[in-house]
């Protein structure tokens, strides 16, 4: 295959200088981000930190999107579509264990996932877009979102106030410590999973230990049930579009001679596509109230939705490869997604042709993991995001505008 090359090869030198200039920059502010965490959609200080920079920059900026979200704008020397390039802000609550001189100052929350990288990041690739956007066609939007990380979604909150209105494309990327430094990597089609939960209460009768037939026991219905719900996987769905389901709590009785009147259980089920995400669901709901009826008890089933899959737009993959491999000389690697996380990023995904861009930032020996309470990425991968992202801005808005 040849790949088309790019608009802006002679633009790719000019980006490379003004990131570079500022990498000392960069890192400063992903080191104060770093050492001041905050979860959720409590980014009041990131948000004005961030809001500050883009100011700085010249540009006009809206805050309080989505509570917390920061939105700008850089609008091109030349008309053209509108293209989303956003970072998340938000950190977890974990406590850092680094020892890092930068290391969180808030007890019990860390930047784990790499958002403050991410942030840094895209206030890097905003400065050269600033500084070049008379040879810019179209318009780039910066979505800086909160609550990433929570269920109560920060992109479905930023979407409602209008963030990806009047925008034809959107752009994600995300830091991977498990790859080398630098390291691209995109997906066709799903790039991270559906995210949904569910609770379950079996009732049945208390009655005494010693004399199980005088009572309906929700514990070992339970029990049946959870080992049946493994067939949704092994048996309901085609092997060629996977699903996880996991069962994380279970709770029941008081002590050990008393057979409880309840007993419960939550998990999570992880698709990447909308019919596995139906069938998943209609099958646990079947496989729980069945289960437990057919052993003289009931059971209620919650059943929440979260993220949806986050699907890659197909062209949109084959443009980021073709402009990637023009820009580093390496063409990314392109596959299939394994991975059963998510990502809220999937809202835009949704709406809008998106696409999120994968980048290595392993350190040298290190394979560290992400929401991991040692995780503890290179710092030069702020500088070759900002990069990518820049250009990746260029080439995508360029052959849009034709």
């Amino acid at each position: 295959m040849t790949l088309a090359t790019p608009h802006t090869n002679d633009i790719g030198p000019a980006i490379d200088r003004i990131v570079d200039a500022a990498e000392s920059q960069l890192i400063a502010l992903r080191r104060d981000i770093h050492a001041h965490p905050e979860t959720g959609f409590d980014t009041h200080r990131t948000a004005a930190l961030i809001a500050d920079e883009l100011r700085g920059l010249g540009l006009s900026v809206q805050t309080g999107v989505g509570r917390t979200g920061v939105v700008a704008e850089i609008r091109g020397g030349t008309p053209g579509p509108c293209l989303i390039l956003r970072a998340d802000m938000d950190a977890l609550p974990i406590a850092e264990q680094t020892g890092l001189p930068f290391a969180s100052t808030i007890p019990g929350k860390m930047h784990a996932c790499g958002h403050d990288l991410h942030s840094a990041s895209l206030l890097g690739a905003a400065r050269a877009l600033a500084q070049l956007a008379p040879n810019l066609s179209g318009t780039v939007r910066l979505v800086f979102q909160p609550a990433e990380e929570t269920q109560d979604s920060g992109a479905v909150a930023m979407i409602a106030d209008g963030a990806a209105d009047g925008v034809d494309m959107a752009v994600a990327f995300h830091n991977q410590p498990e790859l080398p430094l630098g390291q691209l990597r995109l997906n066709r089609g799903a790039s991270t999973a559906s995210s949904d939960e569910f609770a379950v209460t079996i009732r049945g009768r208390s009655g005494h230990a010693a004399r199980p037939h005088e009572a309906t026991d929700p514990i070992v219905t339970a029990a049946h049930v959870i080992t049946q719900l493994q067939t949704v996987v092994s048996r309901r769905m085609d092997p060629a579009d996977p699903l996880v389901l996991t069962i994380g709590q279970i709770a029941g009785g008081f002590t050990q001679n008393i057979i409880p009147d309840t007993c419960s259980f939550a998990g999570t089920v992880r698709c990447r596509s909308a019919a596995a995400r139906d069938m998943a669901e209609e099958t646990l709901r079947r496989i729980c109230t069945d289960g437990a009826s057919a052993m003289g008890l009931t059971a209620e089933v919650e059943y929440v939705r979260g993220a949806p899959a986050l699907i890659n737009d197909d062209a949109m993959v084959s443009r980021a490869e073709a402009s990637m491999t023009a820009h580093f000389g390496t063409p990314p690697s392109v596959e299939i997604s394994r991975d059963f996380g998510a990502e809220d990023f999937s809202y835009f995904s949704e709406r809008l042709p998106a696409l999120q861009l994968h980048i290595g930032s392993a350190q040298p020996g290190r394979r560290d993991r992400l929401h991991n309470s040692d995780y503890q990425p290179d710092e030069a991968v702020i500088g070759i995001s900002a990069k990518a992202l820049a250009r990746l801005a260029f080439d995508l808005l360029a052959r849009d505008a034709g």
